[in-house]
């Protein structure tokens, strides 16, 4: 639906043949003042409407009906072909939100790879704090801005300018990424810090960073879902 009306737009923009076509079209008594999104919509909006009136007529029949069992039987089709419409709209959501991701990432001198995959979906995305030591006499730590994006087989550690994102890691999930807790106050680092490890990085190496969040709430949140199985 979303590809259609993207389409239908574009169309409108680019083609004033199309434009005056559509609309003359459109005035037409048949369509009785209906737009043609309005039509491009109808056949999941009769699908969920059958489905109502599929329920009310259950309703209304006796239960000794023999029409009881064909109703039933009606209403879980229905239902089935309904949650394979939502299943598909998700699905494409989740393609989308991937090709769109996709073209805002620059993988520069880090080795590059295919984000858009069958099967992959993102988990969680987000900015956080790495920390940094500059210089090798009297090091100064501090922390620089990064960002990731968690899928349910990939991560991407990026640092982000404006709307892009410049990839500096990414590692296979879960296999290969690993988070621990660290007693921050002894280490004087900021309370919502962790440690996360990369057991082969993009180099084919191990790697570790000190990760810090802006919240308590988003500590929890990064930690629990690094720490899952997608």
């Amino acid at each position: 639906m979303m590809y259609q009306e993207a389409l239908v737009n574009q169309m409108l923009q680019q083609n004033r043949g199309f434009s005056f076509a559509l609309k003359k079209l459109e005035s037409d008594p048949v369509c009785q003042r209906q737009s043609l999104k309005s039509f491009l919509v109808l056949p999941f909006q009769r699908l969920t409407r059958l489905k109502l009136i599929t329920e009310s007529i259950l309703r209304l029949t006796e239960p000794d009906s023999d029409s009881v069992s064909n109703l039933e039987k009606s209403i879980e089709d229905i239902h089935e072909v309904l949650t394979e419409c939502d299943q598909g709209v998700r699905k494409m959501k989740q393609i989308e939100e991937l090709v769109c991701l996709e073209m805002l990432l620059d993988f520069g001198k880090v080795k590059s790879l295919p984000v858009v995959v069958s099967g992959r979906f993102l988990v969680h995305k987000g900015p956080l704090r790495q920390l940094a030591v500059e210089g090798s006499h009297n090091s100064r730590a501090s922390f620089v801005s990064v960002y990731l994006h968690l899928f349910n087989d990939l991560l991407i550690i990026s640092s982000k300018k404006e709307q892009r994102f410049r990839v500096m890691d990414h590692a296979v999930f879960p296999a290969h990424v690993h988070v621990e807790q660290l007693r921050a106050g002894v280490l004087g680092l900021p309370p919502d810090s962790f440690l996360l490890r990369l057991s082969q990085s993009h180099t084919g190496q191990p790697t570790a960073l000190i990760l810090a969040t802006h919240t308590r709430s988003d500590k929890e949140a990064w930690m629990k879902v690094l720490s899952s199985d997608h």
